[in-house]
């Protein structure tokens, strides 16, 4: 399959790409442009700040539109991932062989930021359909990328990730899914828990235990939808993420072909581990987009909001907390891409500035958020108001992708045993 990537996409289906990156404010807000100050596109590459416009005004243009309704209706929005998936968003850092855009994970981190911008639960599905993709890709064998990756990077089909469970969420290496070798097949049981897309993906990539316990039992099998002994619990209800759907997924004596197992048995806590390190990176990156649209919708409203005869740009206090706020927002997006090209370059770094940076810029990105609501006011409470949809959406994840506590069992564990 020839390589066809994001700006090749958009020349042949005619997109117009978005020269000022912005993003859609409240409808009675006037749209304004970004302050040189925490304009994300400084220190790109001409490359990337047009992979950053193609994704800003996707975002603008077909998903901020629809953010509230996908939130409070709970929609599945597949056309419009499918849409994104046309400008190469489907699988971004997939090799080009099998129909991904091979970019870096800094390219990721870039277009991730700026997609959230425009709905976050949308986007952080759309990173952990990614990072599904990335792991058949890279873990699989010629013949499970040719069978998976096109339809993934294409969004035909959409990927789930498997990996909690109702008793090992943070304690993943204690996971109790098993899946018992008979002949060519796998008999799989046990449940997993939160599932992002969970009954409404078509691949479900899955660790379980194939030998002794602790991390060295784990294996990693791709079980499709439609696999007798496969089901779903009952659709979770959120504080946020309304846009991805939430179950359990169940396997009830379960066959899955051996052929669909990635690696070798007793290798999946290895592959569950160097997806997460990304998973973080994308995480931290749709908060960033989310911390961005609040500052700006913050900025927004200091101007035009009149209180004891003049606008609220006016006080000095809130004049301060805005500078923070761009401040800390700065500094979550620096230690994100510093992280993204650490994980690319595959330093020895970078675990622990994975997890520095899922830390600070999922703690500091809810903080930025919060803060945005609260100059808002009474207003910022309502659901008229995108600011509240924010801060629902990105609360959690200061959760998954490993908490934020195991975020720094993992920095400390680095600081105190090297040498």
């Amino acid at each position: 399959m020839a390589a066809v990537g994001p700006l090749a996409r958009v020349a042949r289906l005619g997109f117009s790409i978005c020269r000022n990156q912005r993003v859609l404010l409240n409808r009675s807000s006037q749209r304004r442009g970004i302050a040189s100050c925490v304009d994300p596109a400084h220190g790109l590459t001409d490359e990337q700040k047009e992979f950053q416009k193609v994704a800003f005004d996707f975002a603008a243009n077909e998903m901020a539109p629809h953010m509230a309704e996908w939130d409070q209706k709970e929609i599945f929005p597949v056309e419009t991932m499918r849409k994104a998936a046309q400008l190469g968003f489907g699988g971004i850092y997939v090799q080009p062989d099998f129909g991904g855009s091979g970019l870096s994970r800094l390219d990721t981190s870039v277009i991730f930021e700026a997609l959230s911008t425009g709905c976050v639960s949308t986007t952080a599905y759309i990173s952990i359909h990614n990072m599904c993709g990335w792991m058949i890709d890279t873990f699989g064998n010629n013949e499970q990328r040719e069978k998976f990756c096109p339809d993934l990077c294409s969004m035909e089909k959409f990927a789930s990730y498997c990996l909690t469970e109702p008793g090992s969420g943070s304690d993943a290496a204690s996971l109790l899914t098993s899946a018992q070798r008979k002949g060519d097949h796998y008999i799989l049981n046990g449940s997993k828990a939160f599932i992002s897309g969970g009954g409404d993906t078509d691949v479900y990539v899955v660790m379980c235990r194939t030998g002794g316990k602790g991390p060295k039992g784990i294996s990693c099998l791709v079980v499709e939808k439609g696999t007798p002994g496969l089901s779903f619990g009952k659709k979770e209800k959120k504080v946020g993420w309304n846009s991805q759907p939430t179950r359990a997924v169940i396997f009830e004596d379960c066959e899955v072909p051996v052929s669909n197992r990635l690696g070798e048995e007793g290798q999946g806590f290895g592959i569950a581990m160097k997806g997460l390190n990304g998973g973080r990176i994308n995480i931290a990156s749709c908060s960033l987009g989310a911390a961005h649209a609040c500052v700006q919708l913050a900025r927004d409203h200091l101007l035009v909001r009149k209180q004891f005869g003049e606008t609220l740009s006016n006080n000095q206090f809130l004049q301060f907390k805005l500078a923070e706020m761009a401040t800390k927002l700065v500094a979550s997006r620096l230690l994100v891409r510093e992280a993204a090209t650490a994980l690319q370059e595959n330093r020895s770094d970078a675990v622990s500035l994975c997890s520095m940076a899922k830390l600070f810029a999922t703690d500091e990105c809810f903080n930025i958020c919060n803060q945005a609501l609260q100059m808002h006011g009474g207003y910022g409470y309502l659901k008229d108001y995108a600011v509240q949809q924010f801060v629902r959406d990105i609360r959690v994840h200061q959760i998954l992708e490993g908490t934020n506590e195991v975020m720094r069992m993992i920095i400390s564990r680095n600081l105190l045993t090297e040498s």
